[in-house]
């Protein structure tokens, strides 16, 4: 298992100082999502300032972008880094897409599917100079000129990792993806009796094995110098589990647990507005069940020991900062 971390900027411009304490620290790779900035122009300053740490997004949005777009950004970061691009693939929710976006909803399983094999269709041609022919439901991609080619590269295997809650889009990931990034809404019971199962499906409908695949994650751990700074750290987890809790798509991992009722009272909660009301409908044995919690010294063995043999990586939910501290959480992982 690899300890990586994630961040989310105020400026895009911290983000290469950022990196290279995180590769100083210790971690294997540097993950940028797409929330406030664009996490490709995070990447491409990352990769100017650092050497060794993977780079990776944690998500880029799949369906706001065509998969030809998409594979330009990716195959010039590739290139820009030496090969450590690891490309983080999500689908978002049908209200953002539509809403926030202004682009057309189509069921995302089957989507994110023919996404990933145009993804690489459009590469293959690129690296191999074969003509561009993929056919699909969603995507026909049919011309590539000379002249909008940029040409083969020294590193052309780009891993692709696709977003997953449900099932589906775990089948999907485990189909034709190179890894599979799980909600940090998750549990241990939901990875064993959801997750690798999906995943797993997947792996066998196209007769690939389970090394083929790597699952990371985000991890809620509440961390501090004492149980008074850890304490409202898990406090802040408690309003944080409260809003996914509340949207429809992370139903499944509260219907596992039992815990419908809760989720169904979150979701009248967010459709009225009554934001912090919504935090006391989540007690302790749910914080139990999502959170890990130590010093920064303890944290890191705290998650090996809670998702040693299940992840393949995993991350702190905390954005990253540059705090020294966090070498700890990186040593203490290694320990």
């Amino acid at each position: 298992m690899k300890i990586d971390a994630e961040v989310a900027v105020g400026e895009p411009m911290e983000a290469a100082e950022l990196s290279r304490k995180a590769e100083e620290y210790g971690f294997d790779a540097f993950w940028a999502n797409e929330t406030k900035h664009d996490p490709f122009v995070l990447l491409a300053l990352a990769a100017a300032a650092t050497t060794r740490i993977g780079l990776g997004t944690s998500i880029a949005l799949a369906f706001t972008r065509s998969p030809t777009t998409m594979a330009y950004t990716a195959w010039d970061l590739q290139s820009t880094s030496g090969g450590r691009l690891m490309l983080g693939l999500g689908s978002q929710v049908k209200g953002h897409i539509e809403r926030r976006f202004g682009m057309k909803w189509d069921p995302p399983a089957p989507k994110m599917r023919e996404y990933v094999l145009a993804l690489r269709s459009v590469w293959k041609s690129w690296q191999g100079g074969t003509k561009l022919d993929f056919q699909g439901r969603f995507y026909t991609l049919d011309l590539m000129t000379p002249f909008f080619t940029p040409g083969p590269i020294r590193d052309p295997t780009i891993p692709v990792l696709v977003a997953g809650v449900n099932g589906m889009m775990c089948r999907v990931a485990g189909a034709v993806a190179d890894g599979l990034h799980v909600h940090p809404l998750h549990t241990v019971r939901y990875l064993r009796e959801v997750i690798e199962p999906a995943l797993s499906a997947g792996l066998a409908q196209a007769g690939r094995s389970r090394t083929e695949v790597q699952v990371a994650a985000s991890v809620f751990a509440a961390v501090g110098d004492n149980e008074e700074e850890i304490a409202a750290v898990r406090e802040a987890y408690r309003g944080q589990i409260a809003f996914y809790a509340s949207t429809r798509s992370y139903r499944r991992v509260m219907e596992l647990h039992h815990w419908e009722d809760v989720a169904e009272r979150l979701h009248v909660l967010s459709v009225n507005g009554e934001w912090r009301r919504m935090a006391s409908e989540v007690g302790d044995d749910m914080l139990a069940e999502f959170v890990v919690e130590g010093t920064w010294r303890e944290v890191g063995g705290e998650i090996q020991n809670k998702y040693r043999g299940i992840l393949d990586r995993a991350r702190v939910y905390l954005p990253f900062d540059g705090d020294p501290r966090w070498a700890d959480v990186a040593r203490g992982f290694r320990a």
